[in-house]
């Protein structure tokens, strides 16, 4: 009988946990996307799972109009994974403007502590970021710097999240954060939510506006409350997933306050 090595390992051990899991990712994009999800967005995901062991229930990524990006939140734990050595950030003085709020900054990734760095830029001012952020546009750039300079560390080549520049959109026309900037920090990621939910279930955005403002009892949606909102996103999403009719009906209520309902 031959006695194994303490290296040899069953050729399922390796295989096991990227096979659950896809299998795990897979679940979640079908209960979150439906019948939206295309073959070609399952590759992807089989590719993204396997190459780097991402967890789309985990927040690692997150599909926009039928396309994957990776989030802030997957790249920096996918760093952690690889036992990244360091980050470095420094603005770029010559392009920065901070009566227009406009900042450039540069970030570079050391993957192990002989490497000579992987270098990554990001940009930001009001022209591209969300309403939700206005006035933290040094910290998008920061964070946009940061995931570009990881992608390239670790041969992404999907676009992250941060770095797609934003466009008016009614839904995001939620509460800004507060005047110290300290924020609770969930204002993006229910922003995102609502997105998703809208485009999940072919939602009229303009009426689930004019709902959250109903809901929230306020006269805009920039005077609820981060909480309110964030309590109407769950509402609507319950309702959204139990009884779908329903709900459009009393989005349709709405439809003749379309155009007063204001920002």
């Amino acid at each position: 009988m031959i006695a194994k090595t303490r290296n040899e390992v069953p050729k399922s051990e390796h295989s096991r946990r990227p096979e659950k899991l896809f299998k795990d990712n897979t679940r979640w994009a079908k209960r979150t996307f439906g019948k939206s999800l295309t073959q070609s967005t399952k590759d992807g995901l089989e590719n993204l799972t396997t190459d780097f062991g991402f967890s789309a229930k985990a927040g690692d990524l997150q599909i926009l109009n039928g396309n994957w990006y990776v989030t802030h939140t997957g790249l920096v734990r996918l760093a952690r994974r690889k036992k990244c050595s360091g980050i470095h950030v420094e603005d770029v003085p010559a392009l920065c403007d901070s009566a227009a709020s406009r900042y450039v900054l540069k970030a570079t990734v050391f993957p192990c502590k002989s490497s000579v760095g992987f270098v990554g830029y990001g940009d930001a001012d009001p022209s591209n970021v969300s309403s939700l952020v206005r006035g933290a546009e040094m910290r998008v750039a920061e964070t946009r710097a940061v995931n570009r300079a990881l992608r390239k560390a670790y041969g992404i080549g999907i676009c992250s999240v941060d770095e797609i520049g934003t466009s008016p959109n009614p839904v995001e026309k939620l509460p800004p954060q507060n005047a110290t900037g300290n924020g609770s920090g969930t204002g993006p990621k229910v922003r995102d939510r609502l997105c998703q939910l809208i485009r999940q279930h072919k939602l009229d955005p303009e009426l689930v506006k004019a709902y959250a403002v109903d809901y929230c009892g306020s006269k805009t949606l920039r005077e609820a409350t981060r909480e309110q909102v964030e309590n109407f996103v769950r509402e609507l999403a319950d309702w959204a997933e139990k009884d779908r009719n329903a709900l459009l009906c009393q989005l349709n209520s709405y439809a003749h306050s379309k155009p007063e309902v204001v920002a």
